[in-house]
């Protein structure tokens, strides 16, 4: 797989990783924001996952992410502090186009629990 990255406003795009992300969350209803120095996906309101050159960003809920760090190169995701729930997954994982289906569909399943944001 080749990445295919640009710069778009001051932040580093990855066209290849955001069409597949785009694939995984047909027929969701997400709207797309630029968050975390790369796109966001979200689903009534709230986050399900991002992607940025290298990385994809996915959130799986408290508690619902042992399975995803215990993949080699997984780790939790930083902002400052450890934010629990989601985790960052880097390009050599997330190549896998079956991980890679795992890892969003635990993600759509947890955010479809979460109530609507306004």
């Amino acid at each position: 797989m080749i990445a295919r990255h640009a710069m778009m406003g001051g932040m580093a795009r990855d066209a290849g990783l955001e069409a597949m992300v785009e694939e995984a969350l047909e027929g969701m209803r997400v709207t797309r924001k630029a968050m975390f120095g790369g796109m966001a996906w979200m689903y009534r309101g709230n986050l399900v996952c991002g992607a940025r050159v290298g990385h994809l960003l996915v959130r799986l809920g408290k508690g619902n992410d042992a399975w995803a760090l215990a993949l080699d190169g997984v780790t939790q995701m930083m902002s400052g502090k450890p934010m629990n729930g989601w985790v960052r997954v880097p390009v050599e994982v997330y190549a896998d186009d079956v991980v890679r289906k795992r890892l969003l569909d635990a993600a759509k399943a947890f955010v479809m629990t979460l109530p609507v944001k306004e």
